[in-house]
């Protein structure tokens, strides 16, 4: 490979249940040349998240698919490496939306400029982007945790799990986690502060996580569905909150099972207790990004929230990375390393 060839994964075909390899295709293109008012971007990080499984499939959803033989879409920080627009400067680092690939050509809107001295620039698509942001409005506007509840939260030790808990904590709130093995459990726990974590994998998790509760959940910040949702709604206490965000443990299903129908239970808890569920989509907060720095950045500086990110190394491993997660196999904040600074 040349050094004017660039590299970009593209959908190569829609999965049917979990991804394999076989549904990306890796391609390489000439490094293209910005034209007048265009900057040339190099990817430094790749964010990888739940989200992009939705996007893989033509369902309807909140935001178009990527359609076949489409670059995959992705969160990412870049170097301006060239530019023709008087905003941005060669070496400026910046926030975007560019996919999943190592060069592109941006008229610079929908780039914002990051600050190297002040964080890392891969926390730009962690703690202080949208995996944070998630966390934050999630809590501010629909969990609301007060101090002396208790809040539950799955995938605890992921990028938005373990802020969730870890503003809950800052709150005065009891916060108790779920995970996938007793690593992280012990990391939710002993790392990040939480009260206490559960094991989701344990043959015994529902008795488990109401040993862990005493008193009932106040707040259940959904993150993954299935069985861990059945097994928190007994517990919910009266006017208890269940912010929305995902249900990953769903991403991967082929067809509908319909199983048991216990939504009339749901129904009538959701009745009986006045409980507030709500999903939301955290585009719907981007013009509150100041207001979410604002906590956040000093919470992280004095060490109120701790961060831990799972980085893969190369944009050719980035498949195979996507498909980890979905199982639950990143540690932290999933990361490509796509170049080195």
């Amino acid at each position: 490979m040349t050094v004017d060839i660039a590299r970009r994964i593209v959908l190569a075909s829609r999965p049917a249940g979990e991804p394999v390899p076989e549904n990306f295709r890796l391609e390489e293109y000439r490094i293209p040349l910005p034209g007048p008012g265009e900057v040339l971007l190099h990817t430094r990080y790749l964010s990888l998240d739940p989200y992009m499984r939705g996007r893989m499939s033509d369902a309807p959803s909140y935001a178009a698919p990527v359609a076949v033989g489409a670059v995959m879409e992705g969160g990412t920080v870049s170097e301006v490496v060239a530019s023709n627009n008087d905003a941005f400067a060669k070496g400026d680092i910046v926030l975007g939306h560019t996919g999943w690939q190592t060069h592109t050509i941006s008229s610079g809107k929908g780039l914002r400029k990051l600050d190297p001295a002040a964080a890392s620039v891969s926390y730009a698509l962690g703690v202080l982007g949208m995996p944070g942001m998630t966390a934050y409005f999630g809590l501010a506007e629909i969990g609301k945790p007060q101090a002396g509840e208790t809040l539950v939260v799955a995938a605890a030790s992921g990028a938005v799990g373990s802020v969730v808990g870890q503003i809950a904590k800052i709150k005065g709130a009891r916060a108790v986690g779920v995970a996938g093995g007793a690593d992280k459990c012990r990391h939710v726990k002993d790392e990040l502060g939480f009260d206490a974590c559960i094991d989701h994998r344990a043959p015994d998790f529902a008795a488990q996580l109401k040993a862990a509760c005493p008193n009932g959940i106040d707040v259940y910040f959904e993150n993954v569905g299935g069985k861990v949702f059945e097994a928190v709604v007994p517990l919910l206490n009266n006017y208890a909150r269940v912010p929305v965000c995902g249900v990953i443990s769903q991403y991967n299903a082929s067809s509908s099972d319909p199983g048991t129908n216990w939504v009339p239970a749901l129904m009538r808890s959701v009745l009986s207790k006045r409980i507030t569920m709500r999903g939301f989509i955290v585009s719907d907060f981007y013009s509150r990004r100041d207001e979410f720095s604002k906590e956040m950045v000093p919470w992280l500086k004095e060490g109120r929230v701790k961060y831990r990110e799972h980085v893969i190394e190369g944009l050719e491993n980035a498949p195979r990375g996507l498909i980890g997660l979905l199982r639950g196999e990143n540690f932290g904040k999933a990361l490509v390393r796509v170049a080195k600074s």
